[in-house]
């Protein structure tokens, strides 16, 4: 595993605590098997070939505390970069942009119940919904996790 701080790579556990006791680094640490939008939207696709889509860590802590979740229709047919969907926090509402092209095939009713599970779990048990995918070529669009974490570094 290698690890992504201000847009550098780290590789390995030594280097990364050098790092972090010296104050030359913040922590930040970006999964690298996932894609990025830039609209802070995460995407992999699963043993199926299904894409799995959230949002990210950064983006869960600008929204703040969760209250409410919006999730997209299941069948609904819509084009990457489309809004599919809102989530609703303390501090403001936030639309959700689809990374991929797909039909919506699931969604993550658990978080009708518990919205807190973006903020607790943005990479795992906080996903959204799940695409079957027009076009995987798609992913290639999207940013690797050490072109999100430059983008990020900038705000």
């Amino acid at each position: 595993m290698h690890f992504i701080f201000q847009g550098q790579l780290i590789n390995s556990s030594w280097q990364l605590l050098t790092e972090l006791i010296s104050g030359r680094v913040a922590v930040s640490v970006l999964p690298s098997h996932l894609k990025y939008a830039e609209s802070h939207e995460w995407v992999y696709l699963d043993e199926e070939g299904n894409a799995v889509v959230g949002i990210t860590d950064f983006a869960q802590e600008s929204l703040g505390d969760l209250m409410d979740v919006h999730l997209p229709e299941l069948g609904a047919d819509i084009d990457q970069g489309e809004e599919v969907m809102s989530l609703e926090s303390v501090k403001a509402a936030s639309d959700i942009f689809s990374p991929l092209s797909g039909e919506v095939i699931a969604v993550n009713t658990e978080l009708e119940d518990e919205p807190e599970r973006v903020n607790d779990e943005p990479y795992d048990g906080g996903w959204l919904f799940k695409l079957a995918p027009h076009d995987e070529s798609e992913m290639d669009d999207l940013l690797s996790d050490v072109d999100y974490q430059g983008l990020i570094d900038q705000s």
